[in-house]
């Protein structure tokens, strides 16, 4: 369900609003600051960069969707997003909360072993940090594609919810879960954290059930969805499901 946020509403805005720009800053200080205590060290290499990706993602997505597709910025900011949300999409965004904490318990855990986080990055490394920047780069370009690219899953009927069939939704019908999928994937390799991969999986999983939930909900609900599935066949991965 995707859109090319070009009609007028979405341009009348184009800089990211204080309150998004301090979330954002918000989060990535939290962020560091807790990756950090876990670690209990400062001079971990790893731990840098990771926190240098992931605040480099979030302020490209913010200027970007800022840029091309202000629109999703305020509606993902109003209490009007929860208007009409299903009950199951609550209770995952609860467990998805619980397994991003998860992953950082595994993590700080996984720090007392003798293979947790050390060494420098390297190739497998580089290949971790590959997957990241795609993953960022399709779930950007999904959120600049998406007028209705909400944080909730619902109809948004105040907002004339359409079928949206270009941009990358003219490959896959929730490539922004499959963006996001790839920056979970590549987090035990850029922390350099084996164990992290368990809840990590779990995170997936839970992103594979939302997909399926989601997009019987679209069916039912969407006009028009059920003939846009007939013509983009796959959910997440092209010619395998």
């Amino acid at each position: 369900m995707t859109g090319c946020g070009c009609d007028v509403e979405a341009r009348s805005n184009s800089t990211p609003s204080r309150s998004a720009r301090l979330a954002v800053l918000g989060i990535c200080v939290v962020l560091t600051g807790v990756l950090f205590v876990l670690a209990r060290q400062l001079d971990w290499t790893r731990g840098w960069i990771y926190v240098g990706l992931l605040t480099s993602q979030a302020l490209v997505n913010l200027v970007c969707v800022a840029l091309w597709n202000p629109v999703v910025l305020r509606r993902r900011g109003s209490f009007a997003a929860l208007r009409g949300v299903k009950i199951w999409d609550i209770l995952w965004s609860v467990l998805t909360v619980l397994g991003a904490v998860a992953v950082y318990v595994v993590f700080a855990g996984d720090l007392g072993t003798p293979a947790g986080g050390v060494g420098p990055p390297g190739l497998v490394w580089l290949i971790g940090a590959t997957i990241f920047v795609s993953g960022w780069i399709l779930f950007t370009w999904s959120m600049i594609a998406n007028p209705f690219f909400e944080k909730t899953v619902r109809i948004q009927r105040e907002h004339g919810h359409r079928v949206i069939d270009s941009g990358t939704y003219a490959y896959v019908r929730h490539p922004g879960y499959v963006g996001f999928n790839a920056m979970c994937l590549s987090t035990p390799v850029l922390l350099g954290s084996v164990w992290t991969a368990l809840p990590i999986a779990i995170m997936v999983l839970l992103i594979v059930i939302r997909t399926v939930l989601e997009d019987r909900m679209l069916h039912a609900e969407l006009p028009g969805y059920a003939e846009y599935a007939t013509k983009v066949r796959f959910r997440l991965i092209p010619r395998v499901w």
